[in-house]
């Protein structure tokens, strides 16, 4: 669980990120959240864009993706979310959060 300076930390670092995966028409797929998941695995923050045709909610999604691959979600804003997830190896660990 995050704390709010934690999470105004992440929200800084997330936003001159650039979205790395879009969520199309088919919406959460089991291939999504696998490319998610690798990601997570990798950079520790992500940024999600989702396509208009989706017809999704950007909260909703955001919620439903970082539950399944136990992510803290960050920030949802228009059709764009931020989730974080510390790696589980040593050498992919990038980010150093405040203390609580």
């Amino acid at each position: 669980m995050l704390t709010g300076k934690q999470r105004a930390f992440l929200r800084k670092l997330g936003h001159d990120l650039q979205p790395v995966l879009q969520i199309g028409k088919d919406g959460l797929t089991d291939t999504v959240t696998a490319a998610v998941d690798e990601v997570l695995e990798k950079r520790e923050l992500v940024k999600i864009s989702i396509l208009e045709t989706a017809m999704l909610d950007t909260r909703e999604t955001c919620d439903e993706l970082a539950g399944r691959l136990k992510a803290e979600p960050v920030q949802a804003i228009g059709s764009k979310f931020v989730i974080y997830r510390r790696s589980g190896t040593e050498k992919n660990r990038k980010i150093e959060l405040p203390r609580k």
